[in-house]
């Protein structure tokens, strides 16, 4: 850090230096963590607070239809997610998950991409489908092949 005067207690940080320490705090394409929304609106707490509660809702309103989809047809957890990005448009909290979700699946597409990692599950995956094929033959061997519609004939 560059001293900027002769007093002890001050101490001036050069631009380049802050913006490194901006980065370093993980603050990413120039913004750090924080509220996301218009200077205008910023500036009038009144108005702050009624649009944090807009987003709130809405991306409560966008995570509940993921969480509706996971057993449902649908993209489940890309919904969920793209809530999150909603909340994290204006809440630290939700900033600070989304990258520890980002560093996450960054490190797990890492590792299934270790030839040692993808050996490993092409041969647990082949086990896995010779088994199951096993079994299927076993029962149709021991049942045989009953169509559905031809229950009731039976």
């Amino acid at each position: 850090m560059n001293t900027g005067s002769d007093e002890p207690g001050e101490v001036v940080v050069a631009p380049d230096e802050a913006a490194d320490e901006a980065r370093a705090d993980g603050a990413q394409g120039g913004q750090g963590l924080g509220s996301k929304a218009p200077e205008f609106i910023k500036a009038r707490r009144a108005l702050h607070v009624s649009w944090q509660v807009g987003v709130f809702v809405i991306g409560l309103a966008v995570v509940a239809a993921g969480i509706v989809m996971l057993p449902l047809p649908g993209p489940g957890w890309v919904v969920i997610f793209g809530g999150m990005a909603i909340w994290a448009t204006e809440f630290v909290w939700a900033q600070l998950v989304l990258r520890w979700t980002k560093r996450k699946v960054t490190e797990a597409a890492q590792r299934a991409l270790d030839p040692e990692v993808r050996r490993r599950n092409i041969i647990l995956t082949s086990v896995g489908l010779v088994i199951v094929i096993a079994l299927g033959g076993v029962y149709v061997w021991k049942f045989g092949v009953v169509m559905p519609w031809k229950i009731k004939d039976q």
